[in-house]
């Protein structure tokens, strides 16, 4: 098993690209959408989360909104603490569970983290950082997600900054041109991660 880790900021196209790698036959391992799964009614994370912090995070059917319970944490820390407490060993414990399960494979896995900076992973045999200017990031959150340009900039102050996510890679993915030149970066990215060394036996596992 070859095993990256891919990470980018809010609106930098990590989930593009995520897509276009998995298209190439990449395994992704997507923490996000492991933290979908593990929030859904009925779970232990979910459980946590509602007796943390209420009814006002769910929906009429029961469900968490997500962007309401982002709301709720956002600019609280001990709230933010609190949730990350829930959800972050579930996730890691849930991906360590995927990861192993191809751990005897010839397959390149993926592990798609958008938080690498903050949660790094020991033994990954490279790490690729999806790379857009700022501005650029602003701009495709206001145009395709909409935000306001404030909350947008305020998302994007409290996560780690564009020179620490570069500072880890071993290769970056300029997302800054067209759709075009995404799939000549991505293709790129895809020929160095084939050639990279096969994972040690605990690659993969949080530091």
């Amino acid at each position: 098993m070859i095993l990256v880790g891919l990470t980018g900021g809010i609106g930098s196209g990590k989930s593009s690209v995520s897509a276009r790698l998995s298209g190439f036959g990449a395994v992704v391992v997507d923490a996000d959408a492991i933290v979908h799964r593990l929030q859904r009614p009925g779970t232990e994370v979910y459980r946590a989360i509602v007796v943390r912090f209420g009814a006002g995070v769910l929906d009429a059917d029961g469900r968490i909104v997500r962007p309401r319970l982002a709301q709720t944490v956002f600019g609280d820390a001990a709230a933010l603490a609190d949730l990350n407490a829930i959800v972050h060993p579930a996730v890691a414990a849930e991906m360590n569970r995927e990861v192993d399960a191809r751990r005897s494979t010839n397959d390149v896995v993926v592990l798609d983290i958008p938080l690498l900076v903050e949660n790094p992973r020991i033994g990954l045999c490279g790490t690729l950082v999806v790379d857009l200017d700022e501005e650029r990031a602003v701009q495709r959150l206001v145009e395709q997600r909409g935000y306001t340009a404030h909350d947008a900039r305020a998302r994007i102050v409290k996560q780690a900054s564009r020179t620490s996510r570069r500072a880890i890679a071993d290769w970056i993915i300029d997302n800054s041109g067209d759709r075009v030149a995404l799939e000549r970066e991505v293709a790129a990215a895809w020929r160095w991660m084939t050639q990279l060394p096969i994972a040690g036996p605990d690659a993969g596992r949080r530091r």
